[in-house]
């Protein structure tokens, strides 16, 4: 099939101009000032951003956590990321005490096999990693499965221990893999929740104040220092706050390969909402927690100076009235994590470029190109450029919305964003050359999406 879109201004992360883009089978096969030629599907994208189909390369889609499940499968989760101009995701698969890391890849793959709406791949959770295992870490790693995630949090579920780090980033560096690092000192978290529950602390409010601003900066610090000695690089998952941004521009400073994320929740949510009356404080309930409000200009300052490299989701969404009410009496046991797939674009261009922190190139840098750089997925997808991916998304920068639960379309009965306005709304996505949605609308079909085996490492 062959689809034309004319007169849009394509942007990049290093172009802005205005052309026409001639698509066949499932790539951009042409670009050029004027097309006038035949085609299958013609679109108009006059006064539109064409850009690259956003990347999400944080998002957990019907994770298990805290006796229930993440409420967005790989189908609604799909959709609602493509409703918002999202075209990839690398979920998390988990492995499970006593799997082996191919099992539970292959868990995964059954979740996700023929619901997806868009274009997945994974990264995997690695709790176990004996020195028997690392050649399975390798075969995964020739698989296109080429980044693991290792926690420092959660004592007897995730948690490992330093010489895991370490034998994990060597092992994978010397494959061309990259780690994943949730940075939190758990240890002591633990031990400072342990007090606050002894002392009846028990409100969600407290799930932020146990987690202290030092925790995450110390877990990145040790993160960093084992990434170092092992010869490895290393990114850091949904940094939250100045503390831990700081560690990370001191590495990147003396040359460390020292990557992060940060979120759209820390860049435009605050600590003020957990002291809202009752239990609703217990809908921003993620790790880490949201942070005090000045921490924000710290972090756009580390999107602006490239110490931060991409704006994923972390998006884990768990329903207020039936899940989060799981710790009502103690917010050890709200489940932990948040909804945000579907409006990560809009927000970010409404916080970044209309707010003028961000150039418009370096939105689709932060939502797009850098996450397929470093996640070995580019230039297949993260640009628009002859050959790669028609993963293309028509954003009308001067529309606005309101974002409300009410018109979302993630599986989840609130929103975190509820009632922000922004400017800047996906119109029309494409995906490998497939328009999904169309004016708003999804149009494609749950198992459109394929498994995407990334490349090995290579910077940035």
């Amino acid at each position: 099939m062959k689809i034309l879109i004319k007169n849009g201004n394509i942007v990049t992360a290093v172009d802005n101009y205005t052309a026409d883009i001639l698509i066949e089978d499932g790539r951009v096969s042409l670009i050029g000032a004027r097309l006038d030629m035949e085609a299958d599907k013609i679109i108009d994208a006059a006064n539109r951003l064409v850009i690259p189909g956003g990347i999400d390369p944080h998002t957990h889609m019907e994770l298990p956590f805290g006796g229930t499940f993440a409420s967005d499968d790989f189908r609604t989760g799909t959709i609602a990321a493509a409703h918002g101009g999202t075209t990839t995701i690398i979920d998390f698969a988990v492995q499970y005490h006593g799997e082996s890391l191919v099992e539970a890849v292959d868990n995964w793959h059954r979740k996700a096999e023929g619901k997806t709406a868009i274009d997945y791949s994974f990264h995997l959770i690695t709790t176990q990693l004996p020195d028997e295992k690392i050649p399975e870490m390798k075969q995964l790693i020739r698989e296109g499965v080429t980044s693991f995630k290792l926690f420092m949090a959660y004592p007897g579920v995730f948690l490992v221990d330093d010489a895991t780090i370490y034998r994990a980033m060597k092992s994978a560096s010397q494959a061309g893999g990259l780690i994943c690092m949730h940075a939190e000192n758990g240890i002591i978290i633990n031990e400072i929740i342990k007090n606050a529950l002894a002392e009846g602390k028990t409100a969600p409010r407290y799930h932020a104040l146990t987690r202290p601003t030092k925790a995450e900066a110390e877990g990145v610090h040790r993160a960093i220092a084992i990434a170092e000695m092992a010869d490895s690089p290393v990114y850091i998952v949904h940094l939250s706050c100045a503390d831990a941004l700081e560690e990370v521009r001191h590495a990147r400073d003396v040359g460390i390969p020292a990557y992060a994320e940060t979120c759209p929740q820390y860049l435009f949510l605050d600590y003020s909402l957990y002291e809202r009356e009752g239990f609703e404080g217990a809908k921003w309930v993620m790790t880490p927690p949201l942070r005090e409000k000045w921490n924000q200009d710290k972090l756009w300052q580390g999107l602006r100076g490239n110490d931060l490299q991409v704006i994923s989701t972390d998006h884990c969404p768990f329903c207020f009235k039936e899940q989060k009410e799981l710790g009502r009496d103690d917010f050890t046991k709200i489940p932990n994590g948040g909804p945000g797939v579907e409006h990560r674009m809009s927000l970010v261009y409404n916080g970044g470029v209309v707010g003028n922190r961000i150039s418009v190139n370096r939105f689709v840098e932060l939502t797009s190109t850098s996450a397929a750089k470093l996640f070995g997925l580019f230039p297949r997808k993260g640009t628009i450029a002859v050959g790669s991916d028609a993963d293309i998304v028509i954003f009308d920068p001067a529309e606005e919305m309101v974002i409300s639960a009410a018109t979302h379309h993630m599986n989840v009965d609130y929103s975190a964003y509820e009632g922000m306005k922004v400017r800047g709304v996906t119109k029309t996505v494409l995906s490998r050359g497939r328009v999904i949605i169309e004016d708003g609308k999804y149009t494609g079909r749950a198992g459109d999406g394929q498994f995407i085996r990334r490349s090995t490492f290579s910077g940035q």
